[in-house]
């Protein structure tokens, strides 16, 4: 056969997510898998049974059941069958996110097996509700920009770190056989007290988050990523040693057990908990599209809607099996996301590895029983500093928010108060009858629907003007509505002071309305100065006035001028800094042709001023024509501000404090 007829007959090259590695570099990176995600898959089950007083051998039953689903869920996602499963090196496990709605909703309920089935008819119908909306969901995930995802997240972390809290203080109780007896408590004068032996309990605690924290400082790669499982068995090893570890369950549970269907009983549905979840499992999907696209990007494959989908729909029926098998909502899990850009081993195979082995697990009660013997103050130590990560990541995108918005932040601002109201004082709860109390007893919840609705309600209810960008000439403040209705030129004047007048670049901003909130708009000037033309470039460099000249006229381009230098008081220089600078400023212009250019107010003094300007002298003329449109960039974003500043002084004041410099 000749050459090229064997070139167009080869089979294309496998990408690498779908390589089937040697079956001994499967099981060391599937092992790893596991090791990374065994403490987060783990700990949900240990917490909630521990929050509704579930017996030792039931919490065996449950993280078996875990392990064992998580290990049928992972496979569903990497593997695949019909529309189902992403493919992609996906590792699935309990939501964090379900954590705080299941504890409220398994209490309200009873507590006990009479709280499980509850939270078990819940979690049914939610696996259902996810199957259902994910061919859909493309077109419903605008209503969870990050405003609300970075609010529900905040608050997740927030409302979990009272439960880590609680855990922390209990020691073993013999009479119940179990970590229910508080090391506080107070006296009739309502002074705190703490009980005999407390302080040992407190240090372990504490002394479980130093080891995690003394890890993630000392080692980088594998070993931080699993900071957490090494902080978990190193703080109950020292707790065995100081006869705070109880593993007498592990003697009596069998060696090999099946979890079976409805194991604790048939399931509960009530509609209070079933909304409840239903809100978990929407936040969840905003999550798990995010793992999605983070993964493809690691992995360098191209993801659309259709594998977003499949992946939501993988969660849909994951999370059914799971109220099926007696375990929760299931998700990807970012952990094991940042384990695949780690180790570059992008095999979905390797995931699926993982999920065998985990099913494995969840067949050995002995092994569940060995992780509920994890004492509870270690526990809690390990709990405080995981919930404090899941509140940084909200935080993280959170960041991601135009605040000067002021809807943003009020959309904030009253969803973690009333999570916080509910989680601080949970009492409130009982304002509502028993059923439905888990709308105002679970900080999550409330702080969901509360940012959900405000974010209907500010952006898509009504005519707002949105945030306060500017004033016009006769002192009206004008938001993000009327700049996108605006004509042309009424658009150019608004905003001409803030290239010195040059209004080419206003124009072609305006052409790429509209614009979808404040910092769209700002882009828009960004864009439209680096990608014009290099003679419409130099000319606006040309436009500036030398730095230190005292040639300035008052008026609307030179008032943006004098406000900054303003920041360094470059209008009052004494006779030596003004010669200095001088010096600099004519020497500049005399090799390069065009004034220097610098944002006045990052210089931070006039010193600095000089020194910079000096500095740029030995540059090459193109680098200098780069660096003074990046100036220039800059003194127009501080000018940007300038006038959200006088539209809107009480809002920038606010953002200003929730973001110092």
């Amino acid at each position: 056969m000749p050459a090229a007829t064997a070139e167009k007959v080869r089979p294309p090259a496998k990408h690498p997510v779908d390589e089937v590695l040697p079956p001994q570099q499967l099981a060391i990176y599937g092992f790893q898998h596991v090791l990374a995600f065994y403490a987060g898959a783990v700990i949900v089950p240990i917490l909630l049974g521990s929050a509704i007083g579930l017996t030792p051998d039931q919490l065996i039953h449950l993280i078996n059941a875990d392990l064992f689903t998580c290990g049928i869920a992972s496979l569903l996602q990497a593997i695949g069958f019909w529309k189902i499963g992403v493919r992609l090196p996906l590792l699935q496990g309990v939501t964090f996110t379900a954590v705080s709605p299941m504890i409220i909703i398994g209490v309200n309920a009873g507590g006990g097996v009479n709280g499980l089935l509850t939270i078990y008819g819940a979690v049914l119908v939610s696996g259902v509700v996810t199957f259902l909306l994910a061919p859909f969901f493309g077109k419903i995930v605008r209503f969870f920009p990050p405003v609300v995802t970075g609010t529900v997240i905040t608050v997740i972390g927030f409302s979990l770190l009272p439960v880590a809290a609680g855990d922390a203080i209990l020691r073993w109780d013999p009479k119940t056989s179990s970590y229910s007896q508080s090391v506080l408590s107070t006296d009739a004068h309502g002074n705190w007290h703490l009980a005999s032996g407390g302080w040992k309990i407190l240090c372990l605690a504490l002394g479980t988050v130093v080891i995690i924290v003394v890890i993630q400082r000392l080692f980088r790669g594998f070993v931080q990523t699993i900071a957490v499982l090494l902080g978990l068995v190193i703080g109950t090893l020292i707790a065995w040693l100081a006869g705070e570890a109880h593993f007498d369950s592990v003697r009596t549970a069998s060696w090999v057990g099946v979890t079976t269907p409805f194991h604790f009983g048939m399931p509960k549905f009530v509609l209070a908990a079933i909304i409840s979840m239903v809100l978990v499992m929407l936040v969840t999907m905003v999550e798990t599209c995010g793992d999605v696209f983070a993964t493809a990007e690691i992995v360098g494959k191209r993801v659309d809607g259709e594998d977003v989908a499949r992946a939501l729909r993988a969660d849909g029926v994951a999370t059914f099996i799971g109220g099926i098998f007696n375990s929760f909502p299931y998700t990807c899990f970012a952990e094991n996301v940042g384990l695949v850009r780690l180790t570059k081993i992008k095999s979905r195979y390797v995931v699926a590895t993982a999920a065998v082995f985990m099913i494995i697990l969840g067949l050995l009660p002995k092994a569940g029983a060995i992780v509920a013997g994890i004492p509870s103050s270690v526990l809690g130590g390990a709990g405080l500093a995981m919930f404090s990560t899941v509140a940084v990541v909200g935080i993280q995108t959170l960041g991601k928010v135009d605040f000067n918005d002021h809807r943003n932040g009020i959309i904030v601002a009253t969803s973690l108060g009333l999570a916080m109201l509910v989680t601080a004082e949970p009492g409130v709860s009982t304002l509502l009858p028993k059923d439905y109390q888990v709308f105002l007893g679970s900080g999550i919840t409330i702080g969901s629907i509360t940012a959900f609705v405000l974010y209907m309600v500010f952006f898509h209810v009504g005519n707002s003007r949105g945030a306060a960008i500017a004033t016009t000439s006769s002192g009206d403040v004008i938001g993000l509505a009327q700049i996108n209705a605006m004509p042309k030129e009424d658009f150019v004047h608004t905003f001409e002071p803030l290239f010195q007048g040059n209004t080419w670049i206003i124009a072609d901003a305006f052409d790429r309305r509209p614009f979808k909130d404040t910092q769209d708009l700002r882009e828009s000037f960004q864009e439209a100065l680096f990608s014009a033309s290099d003679e419409k470039q130099r000319e606006l460099i040309a436009g500036y006035p030398d730095l230190g000249s005292q040639e300035i006229a008052p008026g609307e381009l030179g008032d943006a001028s004098i406000r900054d230098r303003a920041a360094i008081m470059l209008s009052q220089l004494r006779d030596g800094e003004r010669e200095e600078l001088a010096g600099v400023t004519s020497a500049y212009r005399e090799k390069f042709g065009f004034p220097l250019v610098i944002c006045v107010r990052d210089a931070g003094s006039v010193d600095q001023l000089v020194a910079q300007g000096r500095a740029r002298l030995d540059n090459s003329r193109h680098q200098e024509l780069v660096t003074a449109l990046v100036e220039s960039a800059k003194i127009a974003g501080h000018r940007f501000d300038d006038l959200i500043a006088d539209a809107d002084p009480i809002g920038t004041a606010r953002a200003s404090m929730a973001n110092p410099q």
